[in-house]
Formats: C-alpha cells, structure tokens, sequence
C-alpha cells in the first residue's frame, strides 16, 4: 500500500539518498517502495546532535537512511551505555530501540527515540 505524503510549501522530504524540497505550494504525493522515508522535521544533522540521545537517535537514522546498521554499530552501541549509565531511567526505552534495530525495523526504532529526545530536553532545562 503506497504511503500518502503531504508536504507544506517549500518542506522537505528524504527519499532514499536523495532530498526531495517542495515548491510554495502545499503538495500530496504517494510513495510506493521499499526506499527509506523522512521528513524534514525528522531529520537530525551532525550540527543538531548536540545531545547523547540526538547522538543516538542521528545514528540510527544514519543506519536507517543508509540501509548500514553495521557500520553504525559500535558507534550505537557506545552512545547507549553511555546513556544508560548516565541515566539509568532511559534503560526500557533504549532496550526497545535496540530491540527495533535487532528485528531490522530501523523506523521504528526512530519513533521510539523521539519522546526520549523531549524527556532529555526537560532534564536539561531544569
């Protein structure tokens, strides 16, 4: 079943290897495939991971985008015991991303970091 995507004027969209932008005008499309699929807003850079999930989260996504866990690996598997020693209470989300990553659904472990990444941002602003 295609996947139904609607962008707002001038959004962009991850496509496999390539970046899709929109013109000024909102734009619907399906996208039928295997190719991995971010939007713009899910997109993490090397500039925005500034924090050890973003660092996690960016990783995976490197892993997803780039159909490579392997190479990702040691770098991941670093970033979370980092983590999880740092802040034991991450533990059960971690172990579920991980668990996404082991099953080769890299998406889903992507969904599972994002309330991670706000539960971070609280802890740091206290």
């Amino acid at each position: 079943m295609p996947l139904r995507v609607e962008l707002k004027p001038f959004e962009r969209i991850v496509i496999g290897q390539s970046v899709i932008t929109n013109s000024d005008t909102r734009t619907t499309f399906l996208i039928d495939g295997d190719a991995p699929i971010l939007r713009e807003k899910d997109i993490l850079t090397a500039e925005t991971a500034n924090t050890p999930v973003k660092r996690i989260y960016l990783c995976v996504q490197m892993m997803y985008l780039q159909n490579d866990i392997p190479a990702y690996q040691d770098l991941y598997l670093g970033f979370i015991k980092e983590l999880i020693e740092a802040v034991p209470s991450f533990r059960e989300t971690i172990e579920a991303t991980s668990n996404h990553i082991l099953s080769g659904n890299l998406y889903k472990a992507l969904r599972e970091l994002r309330p991670l990444i706000k539960r971070e941002e609280e802890l740091l602003s206290r």
